[in-house]
Order: structure tokens, then C-alpha cells, then sequence
């Protein structure tokens, strides 16, 4: 017998129900490449607990602690796997990632450890002999498939993102009416900001490497680079125009979310920083201010002009579409860093408490009691001072001013205010 639809069906009926089959094709299409992944995440993630968590710990191969910072929770993270792919098999997908996503606060932790535990693994693998022989057998066993251990390690991240592209193709697909819509539009909200934080992650890291190649090409270590908050944007050479008629001289310039770095080559024939740079001068983006010469014309080259508060620049490219790049990255640069700044003015101000207090809440009757016991000892004290002055003569008279039990400091006596602290650089900071 056959379901196929009548023709005298009407074509918006018709139409309608071909969609919702659609919609389910897609559906199942996607609920089985799911649980098939996660039966392979699982065994995979298997293989790290049984094979090294437990063993290793069995052994006493690696202390406690090391253990910890290598694999972190990844033995919990693979029970609550299995819990989810018991749910996946049975079709209770809406429940599985309800319950899943309570337990999330684990692959949290987890990736904030990963970057720990890739840098302790390979601290390990070159110090202990022990280690790297039972880390080499493992590998070398059938069931690893040629895995290294450090690609195993790396697995959560990588489902993260997965789960939330299954998660969104399931809830596209899934009918509003359906009782496990609401569980998987909150699943897909839950996961995609773990998979967020794994990018954030990822792009903090990615920076400070950054920071610390370039802290790497300069010269000493006056020249701070690393610090907290900093984003490494872009270098490159350019040209430095002077004010007057000479020759324009090549500069490498390194753009950072909050300055602008320019230095010169070390001498080629210096023992240890023939390969480096000197720092010459630092930039403040803060109240900088960047237009265009004539970079903007179809011609070779271009010219960008740099505006300090004490301080102006003028940079100079032979390649057009790299001045253009450059001035892109400095409006930007110099704009976010404005609207940052814009943004805790206006928190600071928010915060900034009312110098007076609402005049209703000073006229309370227990106020007005206390003002008036405060002014009769005030000016009992007065009269007691004004008695002993005429009967004492040992006080020396100060003039219209009166005596003041507070000592006046000379000016040669004024302590001496605090040096200001140095930059901690070599160059001119402007």
C-alpha cells in the first residue's frame, strides 16, 4: 500500500507535510552521525583513562600533582560522556544534554588547564626517561591507532565545537511543538558559550606567544612587552619622514592594541643581538589622532600621518596596499582603544558618590539632638580654653592667627616627594 499523497491532495497541504519530512530526513541524518561520534569520543576517551590515568597512577610513574595538571578532569569528563551516549542510543537526546550541560563546569576547567598540561606533558617527556618509555609503548599499541597522546588531549575542545553545530542542526530541525525543542534551544545557549571560551582561550594564548616573540627581538629586557591587557595587532617596516629634507630611513614598527613601537636593527656584526632590534621609541595610542596623505590615490605608495599628544609622525610605504592595511589597523586600533576608555569614564562616574546627601534624611529628629549635645560641648570646650589663656603665660602669642598645635613644616623640611618610577624602557616614551 502506498503513502505516497493523492493527487487530488491540495498543493499548500501537499507542500506542508513535504517540508515536515524534510525536516525529519535531516533530523535522523544528524541524531546518527551524533551518537556514531560520540561512541568514538568515548572509546578515544577510554583509552586515555584506562590506559594512562589509571596505569600511571597504578605505577607512580608521575606524582600526583603532575598527573593532575596533565590530564586534569578528564576521568570525569568521561563518565558523564558515557551517561550522555546512554541517552544518545536511546533517543533521549533532549534529556541527555539537560542533564549533560549540568556538568559542563568540568570541560570548563579543563580548558583552562590545557595549555598546562600540553606545556607540563612536554616538560615531562624531556625530563623523565621513565615517562617517555611507558608514553612511547602506549602509543605503539594497536588500539591508539597511531594517536599520540597530545592529540588525544586535545579531544573535549574539539567536541565542544561539534556538539554545538549537532545541536543547532537538531533544534533547526526539531518542531517548535516538540517537547525536547525548549531542552536543545537551551542546550545549544549552554554549549556555545563553553565553545566561546574555548576560542577566548585560544586567542589569549595565541597572543602572549606573540608578545613574548617580540619581547624575544628586541634588545635587554627594559623593554617591557608583556603586559596584562595588551594585544599584539601587526609589524611591519615603514618609512619615518623627518621634518626636514633628508633621506627617509626604513623603520620596524610593531602595533599593539594600546602603543606603537619603533626600533632599529641591531649592528650585523654584534656577537648576540646582531638578529634583534632597539627599541627608539614608544607611542601612546591614547590621544592619537591618524589621517591619510595620500594614500588614498591609485598611485604607488602612500603616506599616513601620526598625531601625538607630544609628538607627530609621518610613515611612509612604497606598497599601497600595505600603508592602506596599516592605516586600517591604526583607525582601529585607535578607535576601540577610545571607546574603551569612554566606557570606564562613564562606569566611574556611575560609582562616583553624591558629594551631599538628601537634605530630608539631615533634618531627622535624632540628628538635630546630636548637633545640638555636639555645639554646647563645642562651646563648653571654648570657654574652658578662653579661662586657662588669661591665667597661663607660658603660651607665646602667634599673632591674628592664633597658636596651632600642628607643626608647620619649613620648606626645607617638607619631605621629599617620591622619584617618579622609570618606565622600565630604554626608549622615549612620548
Amino acid at each position: 500500500m502506498s503513502f505516497a499523497p493523492s493527487p487530488f491532495t491540495p498543493m499548500g497541504i501537499r507542500s506542508i507535510q513535504e517540508q515536515r519530512d524534510c525536516w525529519e530526513r535531516k533530523r535522523s541524518c544528524t541524531a546518527r552521525e551524533l551518537v556514531q561520534s560520540e561512541q568514538r569520543y568515548c572509546e578515544q576517551l577510554d583509552l586515555v583513562v584506562t590506559y594512562f590515568v589509571e596505569i600511571l597512577k597504578a605505577k607512580g610513574t608521575l606524582r600526583q600533582d603532575i598527573r593532575e595538571s596533565i590530564f586534569s578532569s578528564i576521568k570525569s569528563i568521561h563518565l558523564i560522556n558515557q551517561t550522555l551516549l546512554t541517552h544518545l542510543e536511546l533517543g533521549r537526546f533532549g534529556i541527555g544534554f539537560e542533564e549533560f550541560c549540568t556538568h559542563l563546569q568540568l570541560y570548563n576547567t579543563y580548558v583552562d588547564n590545557i595549555q598546562t598540561a600540553k606545556k607540563v606533558l612536554m616538560v615531562q617527556v624531556k625530563k623523565s626517561k621513565a615517562f617517555r618509555r611507558f608514553k612511547k609503548l602506549q602509543e605503539s599499541r594497536p588500539e591508539f591507532n597511531q594517536q599520540k597522546l597530545e592529540d588525544l588531549l586535545t579531544l573535549p575542545l574539539q567536541r565542544i565545537q561539534q556538539y554545538k553545530h549537532f545541536l543547532r542542526d537538531l533544534t533547526e530541525n526539531t518542531s517548535p511543538d516538540n517537547p525536547e525543542f525548549q531542552q536543545l534551544s537551551k542546550a545549544v545557549k549552554t554549549i556555545s558559550e563553553v565553545a566561546q571560551r574555548i576560542q577566548d582561550n585560544a586567542r589569549s594564548h595565541e597572543n602572549h606567544l606573540q608578545l613574548r616573540r617580540v619581547q624575544k627581538q628586541l634588545k635587554g629586557r627594559k623593554t617591557r612587552i608583556l603586559t596584562p591587557g595588551r594585544w599584539y595587532i601587526r609589524e611591519g617596516w615603514l618609512k619615518t619622514v623627518p621634518p626636514k629634507g633628508t633621506e627617509a630611513k626604513p623603520k620596524m614598527f610593531y602595533l599593539f592594541s594600546d602603543i606603537l613601537l619603533q626600533a632599529k636593527p641591531c649592528s650585523p656584526i654584534h656577537p648576540t643581538n646582531r638578529d634583534k632590534f632597539a627599541c627608539q621609541r614608544i607611542y601612546p595610542l591614547k590621544e592619537c589622532t591618524v589621517d591619510k596623505v595620500f594614500g588614498h590615490t591609485k598611485s604607488q605608495g602612500g603616506l599616513i600621518s601620526l598625531t601625538f599628544a607630544r609628538a607627530k609622525l609621518l610613515l611612509m610605504s612604497d606598497d599601497q596596499g600595505d600603508i592602506n592595511d596599516w592605516y586600517r589597523s591604526l583607525c582601529l586600533a585607535i578607535g576601540q582603544l577610545k571607546s574603551k576608555n569612554t566606557v570606564v569614564h562613564r562606569r566611574d562616574e556611575l560609582r562616583r558618590k553624591p558629594i551631599r546627601s538628601d537634605p530630608d534624611s539631615q533634618n531627622t529628629p535624632e540628628l538635630q539632638q546630636t548637633r545640638g549635645i555636639k555645639r554646647t560641648m563645642m562651646l563648653d570646650e571654648e570657654v574652658r580654653e578662653h579661662k586657662e589663656g588669661h591665667s597661663s603665660s607660658s603660651i607665646p602669642s602667634t599673632g591674628e592667627s592664633g597658636y596651632s598645635a600642628t607643626k608647620r613644616l619649613k620648606p626645607s623640611e617638607a619631605p621629599a616627594a617620591r622619584p617618579q618610577e622609570s618606565s622600565g624602557s630604554s626608549c622615549v616614551i612620548l
